[in-house]
């Protein structure tokens, strides 16, 4: 047998076991929003690990992290950086999330923040808003899968149609399971990865270049120096400054904690105790970066000149004179890291639409509003793929450009459960501000007075606006500010 037809049957066998473990779940979850939303707050600690951890473990991080380690360095570090702060204030946010929702029923990031700030059109903004940035983010999931099963085809199947078979997949099982259809598919999906990580990125060095400290010596001794000193190459290859480093560092760990979709997993934990169990676990995900890592590194040397970079782990693996099942199940690891972000994604931009943004709008019954959800995943699904399929941009790019937008929710959050003198006009004003700040500088960057990242001057904005006008204006209703004050 061919090794491409192998490759092909091992990847397919694996999307079959995806989906049938997205879909087992739907048997007993309830036909309620809850259960599709929230999967009956019913996720333990195990789930909910695997579930957070997935937002780190995508495509972004099994394909754009290589990617960005072989073109750019050093700079790639800045995933992990991120990572370890970014998580700390979920430790905080989740279980007075969680305890609101238990009493008062709400599934979503916005119910939360309209109910504190008594606005609903803060909720349908928010709605907006969460759509508008799960979207490149999602396509960025796709892109990925159309990269890895064009490659280890050798071009037979095309880009879009790796892509569209991988989150047909998908579709499926968040269509029928929700939330649970994306727990247990995530479980399955990231003990996979963390095996494949660990063996591919011990493998390639020792098979390349006889060791870890031998590669390194080697991408020394090429003149590629500038690589492996922080912080690393920016994107035209020259150095990239501390000022862009640091400043992506802190606007994906501002972001990172109130990512609607992350945030959210907090109303799906069985108890705190899982919630914050969850939270604590969550930094060994980064651990499992360090072998995805040391992929782009190996190629650095051996394999110059591949485009785009975020191809060149399906690149290498198609070089290597390795077996065809070897070569199958890496790649369905791939695969693994694109749909284990994605499902995640999808489910949660559908339900947020649906529920934070045309709910508030008109009167929608339980049984109604879960099949628009339903709906609007396979709309969100195809809006993301016409965008996958035509778009020419890094990986990690498309990630960046999102996270400042979506960093913008954090002051509003904090100010929800630690300040009672903020007010809904003030809320208001530093949402908008921020995103209105962050967008003028992300369409035209030449005018940044310093070269950080974008979301950093939409974030002083926000602060600003948010004190100032809530300080200006008459306070929110105590009982109901001290609801969510005395959560914790």
């Amino acid at each position: 047998m061919e090794t491409g037809t192998v490759i092909l049957i091992i990847v397919g066998l694996y999307l079959l076991i995806s989906l049938l473990t997205g879909i087992i779940p739907s048997l007993r979850i309830t036909k309620s929003v809850s259960g599709y939303v929230a999967g009956d707050r019913s996720m333990n600690a195990f789930i909910l690990y695997f579930v957070l951890g997935a937002s780190i473990f995508s495509s972004f991080a099994f394909l754009g992290g290589p990617g960005w380690a072989y073109s750019r360095g050093a700079a790639a570090f800045y995933i992990i950086a991120y990572g370890v702060i970014g998580i700390v204030p979920l430790y905080f946010f989740g279980p007075r999330a969680w305890r609101l929702g238990k009493k008062y029923g709400y599934v979503t990031q916005a119910e939360l923040l309209a109910a504190r700030f008594d606005s609903k059109f803060l909720s349908v903004m928010l709605a907006i808003l969460s759509v508008v940035v799960f979207i490149p983010y999602l396509t960025l999931q796709m892109v990925g899968a159309g990269y890895v099963l064009n490659v280890i085809s050798e071009g037979m199947i095309p880009y879009w149609a790796g892509a569209g078979v991988t989150y047909v997949v998908v579709l499926i099982y968040v269509y029928f399971s929700g939330v649970m259809g994306v727990g247990w598919s995530n479980a399955f999906q990231g003990m996979f990865m963390m095996v494949l990580a660990w063996v591919l990125g011990i493998y390639l060095p020792n098979t390349l270049y006889g060791g870890i400290g031998p590669m390194f010596d080697a991408i020394m001794e090429a003149g590629h120096t500038a690589m492996l000193e922080a912080p690393g190459l920016a994107g035209d290859g020259t150095r990239w400054d501390w000022w862009g480093y640091g400043s992506a560092v802190f606007v994906s760990a501002v972001g990172f904690s109130v990512w609607p979709h992350f945030f959210m997993r907090s109303f799906a934990a069985r108890n705190v105790k899982a919630m914050r169990l969850s939270v604590v676990l969550y930094p060994t995900f980064l651990i499992f970066l360090i072998p995805i890592l040391l992929i782009g590194f190996s190629a650095v040397v051996a394999f110059p000149g591949v485009e785009p970079a975020d191809s060149i782990l399906p690149h290498i693996l198609m070089q290597l004179d390795l077996p065809a099942i070897v070569i199958g199940l890496f790649c369905a690891g791939a695969l693994a890291a694109s749909m284990s972000s994605g499902d995640a994604i999808l489910h949660s931009a559908a339900s947020i639409g649906i529920r934070d943004g045309l709910s508030q709008v008109t009167d929608l019954n339980d049984k109604t509003e879960r099949l628009l959800i339903q709906i609007s995943v396979l709309v969100i699904g195809l809006i993301a793929y016409l965008f996958a399929v035509v778009i020419d941009v890094s990986i990690v790019a498309l990630l960046l450009g999102s996270y400042g937008g979506v960093a913008q929710i954090f002051p509003v959050i904090f100010a929800m459960f630690y300040w009672s003198r903020a007010t809904k006009a003030g809320a208001l004003a530093g949402l908008f501000g921020g995103i209105a700040i962050n967008t003028l500088f992300l369409i035209f960057p030449e005018i940044k007075p310093l070269p950080v990242h974008e979301g950093v001057y939409g974030l002083i904005a926000n602060v600003v606006l948010l004190i100032g006008v809530s300080l200006a204006t008459k306070p929110d209703e105590p009982e109901r500010v001290r609801k969510f004050r005395d959560s914790g």
